[in-house]
């Protein structure tokens, strides 16, 4: 298989799809792998350790030229002129909220595959999960330093000092993010409330934390009152490859006091902050509304590319071989794979993104019985 790796185009966004190792990987099974010049380079890999690898440089159309494009986020619109029929593009993709490009994968006829749809029988979701330990992480880091009053907070430090009291912080969904923020949380000192729906997930909690993370059951009495007293709201729900839903209303941030800080990790779905509803980037990385300082930026782990692209290719190399070995036979051949079918043949393939548009749904593995049939 020829495989591409271009460069991302998504401003501030310096991840690169795979590591040079990764790309070793692959040569040495008898693929060719084609990376766009300086791809790598933010991420601290130059074109000299890719050559070095043993993959062959080029431009952009020449990494989308490939059969299988490997990227880290979703494609902008001016990468959309490289779609083509037969053609499988493995990335990030989050349909659910972005209809445009939802619609530009059904017209081209490309197989999207997206990382943040694979899930294993016990629901959880191996492709996101890396991201979703750098998100989770850096929004206690993020939120920290806007509640600084230079970052236009209110001036407080997370973790207090003798004497004085840290701050509240209210992780809304126990899962992988909100599990990776209260452990930086709970580190840097604070006062840490998370709110759950699942009961058994906040026992897990509570014997964990042995009673230095509160718990409590999500609904919306409990969350207005968690909210209202908040310094720093991380949302941290997620439905997987449909929209978030809109947990903490426009009423419970008003209630907030003026200088207090929300992040929405989960921005890149449609997030789960009423108020957070509009995207921003590392350059431009918050607004205020009714005086609470918002933090919507969709790329968090691209401010620590390093770090990020080193998880990400543990996580997705392996799926990359299996698609580089069977091509969309990986996909029907792994139930587990399968489900991170999006869109192909012009179908939508995924429920969550049927739903969020009000779309016809196909089913996945007829679908690939299509794409087989029309190569």
């Amino acid at each position: 298989m020829r495989i591409g790796l271009p460069k991302e185009v998504k401003q501030r966004e310096f991840r690169v799809g795979l590591t040079p190792a990764g790309v070793q990987t692959l040569v040495h099974a008898g693929n060719t792998v084609v990376v766009e010049h300086n791809s790598g380079l933010e991420s601290g890999f130059n074109d000299i350790d890719y050559e070095a690898a043993g993959a062959q440089l080029g431009d952009a159309a020449d990494a989308w030229a490939a059969d299988i494009v490997v990227k880290v986020k979703e494609p902008l619109a001016e990468e959309y002129q490289y779609f083509r029929e037969g053609q499988i593009i493995f990335t990030y993709l989050h349909l659910a909220a972005n209809r445009p490009l939802t619609e530009a994968l059904i017209s081209s006829g490309v197989t999207a595959v997206a990382y943040e749809t694979i899930q294993l029988d016990n629901g959880s979701l191996p492709l996101l999960a890396p991201m979703s330990e750098v998100a989770g992480r850096m929004s206690v880091q993020v939120g920290s330093r806007f509640l600084e009053k230079t970052g236009g907070g209110h001036g407080v430090l997370l973790g207090g000092v003798p004497g004085v009291l840290p701050a509240r912080v209210v992780v809304v969904g126990g899962g992988i993010v909100g599990s990776q923020a209260m452990r930086v949380a709970v580190g840097m000192g604070a006062d840490v409330t998370v709110l759950d729906v699942n009961g058994a997930r906040l026992r897990e909690i509570d014997d964990q934390y042995q009673g230095r993370v509160k718990t409590l059951m999500s609904n919306s009495y409990n969350l207005q009152e968690a909210v209202r007293t908040a310094d720093l709201v991380v949302g941290a729900v997620l439905i997987p490859g449909a929209r978030a839903p809109k947990l903490v209303t426009r009423g419970m941030i008003s209630e907030m006091r003026s200088g207090s800080v929300v992040v929405d990790v989960a921005v890149d779905q449609g997030g789960c902050i009423e108020t957070a509803n509009r995207v921003t980037t590392h350059d431009e990385p918050t607004y205020v509304v009714d005086g609470v300082v918002h933090y919507a930026v969709a790329n968090m782990p691209g401010a620590v590319p390093r770090t990020s692209t080193f998880a990400l290719t543990n996580a997705t190399l392996p799926y990359v071989a299996g698609l580089a070995k069977g091509g969309i036979h990986a996909l029907a051949d792994d139930h587990v794979f399968l489900k991170g079918l999006n869109v192909g043949h012009g179908k939508v393939t995924c429920k969550g993104v049927a739903e969020a548009f009000n779309m016809d749904y196909a089913d996945p593995l007829s679908v690939l019985s299509d794409v087989v049939a029309a190569v």
